[in-house]
């Protein structure tokens, strides 16, 4: 992704619920955003445009994807800006020819019990004090006992409070030990940690369309028969009061989302017979 004034305004436009057409801005990262339901793609024909259903939710998911995006008012200023020196602009871009440079790599990881893990060729043991969790930077160097399994979760609400949803991982994965990590800051590094090591992986994302295809697409499609999605047992009664507008803007992009695992694709039809979606953040706190 290149910075530029132009980008900025259209980021801005789409903020403020402006819808923009698809050719005036494009990028894998903007593939992953309607992919993850951040942007709406609409079709008029021949033509597609793009909107943010939600301004909250693209501001936070523009932090990720890029962290000087989470100012954009500030950045079109800085590169307006007639008396920036070289210097200065490389400041405030981490380039001076404003190239995205990745100041962050890895991925979050969480835990409420004790787990000796390896890192760089030493023991750590991931073990947060409640209220904070780990960053592992050195990804490729960290390895995990082959009988933890790895839950992945999409909110970083629910990430940070695992200790409130334990009775639901207990329920609906086992007593073994629980691993929690992050996809954000947005990046290959997971998928790529995951492929390289053995253990199960659980997704744990809203029970939504765009929710299942993000697992589809970015996880089983690489870990196959060793990664699920987290379905709760009482999900049918919670999606019988679940969003109505979730399932509307998203509908259009995924009505045709199938898949051969039966426990998933009864999952999609729950979602599709009620037209209604559910947030992951509402099992917080609902199990002590």
């Amino acid at each position: 992704m290149k910075i530029t004034v132009a980008l900025i305004e259209k980021l801005i436009r789409l903020r403020e619920g402006d819808s923009l057409p698809a050719s005036q801005i494009r990028g894998e990262w903007v593939e992953e955003l309607i992919r993850d339901g951040v942007l709406i793609s609409t079709s008029h024909g021949s033509r597609r445009t793009l909107h943010a259903p939600q301004s909250e939710t693209l501001c936070k998911a523009l932090s990720a994807v890029d962290e000087r995006l989470s100012n954009l008012e500030q950045m079109r200023d800085t590169l307006l800006s007639n008396d920036l020196s070289r210097s200065a602009q490389a400041s405030a871009t981490g380039n001076s020819k404003l190239v995205t440079v990745r100041s962050c790599p890895g991925f979050p990881i969480n835990s409420y019990e004790p787990i000796i893990c390896m890192l760089n060729g030493k023991e750590l043991t991931v073990n947060p004090q409640e209220g904070s969790f780990l960053f592992i930077a050195d990804w490729q160097t960290f390895s995990i006992p082959s009988d933890v399994i790895v839950v992945g979760i999409e909110n970083m609400e629910n990430f940070r409070m695992i200790r409130q949803q334990r009775q639901l991982f207990t329920q609906s994965i086992c007593s073994k030990r629980l691993l929690f990590v992050s996809r954000y800051p947005q990046s290959k590094d997971l998928v790529s940690w995951l492929q390289m090591v053995p253990n199960r992986y659980v997704h744990f994302g809203d029970f939504d369309l765009a929710g299942i295809n993000i697992f589809l697409t970015e996880f089983h499609a690489h870990l196959e028969a060793r990664s699920s999605f987290l379905i709760p047992y009482d999900i049918e009664a919670r999606l019988r009061n679940g969003s109505k507008e979730r399932y509307n803007e998203q509908y259009q992009l995924f009505r045709n989302l199938r898949t051969d695992i039966q426990p998933l694709q009864a999952l999609i039809d729950l979602i599709n017979k009620f037209h209604r979606c559910y947030d992951q953040e509402g099992y917080i706190n609902n199990y002590d």
